[in-house]
């Protein structure tokens, strides 16, 4: 039976579906786990059928109102209408108050922040590299511009995205993402990432665009260097007298890139710098990054 096929059926019985699931997982056994993220726990679940899919058991809603419920709906509504090839595929979901998860499209190389932190980061040549950057921001410009209402992801850190077989960046785990809504404040509760939110979150807790464009840039410069550059985004943030050459800070793992190549990475680094910027009004739009 065809991926399609699968998930045809769930739109008639959501049933039969819903066993599948909890049998494949022991009814979401810990031991299933591959992965635990603020929102919830995710499980790798293979399907009567052969498919296999992600499964992600989302912490029961707090206090469990209407309001968070019609919330909750609403989000995986608009996350259920997304099409674009870098973010990855929601294909249903189970809203009993009782047990709540998301059934997303099973990605195969695991995640960026993973690979990044082994041998295998020797595959993601300064090209890749470039590429899962531009991928990331397309996702991210398709969700605060083309979507409607935009999506705010608030999460968005090297443990979020995903590579596949060919290494093409897919956004995962919306589980504290945020639909804006131009005729609200937009407040929100603390979410994210530590050492990727938008530091404007320190004293205010509206979320817009800026958020994730922050953290994209945080990104950038994680997969650019290795690992996470907190202290040189602390410095680049309060420290005029210092200067940082870019090949000093590149990934010392890599052959240094080559004449052309090289330009394109300095543009990227370039834009990263931009997104990081203190003054959320001053970053960089997604729309120019790609």
């Amino acid at each position: 039976m065809s991926r399609g096929d699968v998930f045809s059926i769930w739109i008639y019985d959501g049933r039969i579906v819903y066993d599948d699931i909890i049998q494949a997982t022991e009814n979401f056994d810990g031991k299933n786990s591959i992965g635990v993220g603020g929102s919830g726990s995710v499980y790798e679940a293979e399907l009567s059928t052969g498919q296999v899919v992600a499964v992600k058991r989302l912490h029961p809603l707090e206090g469990g109102s209407t309001q968070d419920k019609k919330s909750f709906n609403n989000k995986i509504k608009a996350l259920t209408e997304i099409q674009h090839r870098n973010i990855m595929k929601l294909y249903g979901f189970c809203s009993h108050e009782q047990c709540m998860f998301l059934v997303y499209e099973n990605i195969d190389r695991g995640t960026l922040g993973g690979i990044l932190s082994c041998e295998g980061a020797l595959e993601l040549d300064w090209i890749k590299r470039i590429k899962i950057v531009n991928g990331v921001a397309s996702a991210l410009s398709y969700m605060h511009h083309d979507c409607s209402p935009p999506i705010v992801h608030r999460d968005i850190s090297s443990n979020n995205i995903l590579l596949d077989l060919e290494l093409e960046a897919c956004i995962s785990d919306f589980g504290t993402s945020k639909l804006l809504k131009h005729d609200s404040s937009n407040w929100s509760s603390p979410g994210g990432t530590y050492g990727f939110v938008a530091l404007e979150l320190a004293y205010t807790m509206k979320v817009t665009e800026q958020c994730d464009v922050y953290s994209f840039g945080v990104l950038t410069f994680e997969v650019l260097m290795e690992k996470h550059q907190g202290d040189l985004i602390h410095t680049l943030h309060f420290s005029t007298d210092q200067n940082i050459l870019l090949k000093d800070v590149l990934d010392q793992r890599l052959s240094p890139p080559s004449a052309q190549t090289a330009d394109e990475v300095i543009s990227v680094a370039v834009v990263a710098l931009a997104c990081i910027r203190a003054n959320p009004q001053s970053r960089q739009k997604h729309a120019e990054c790609v």
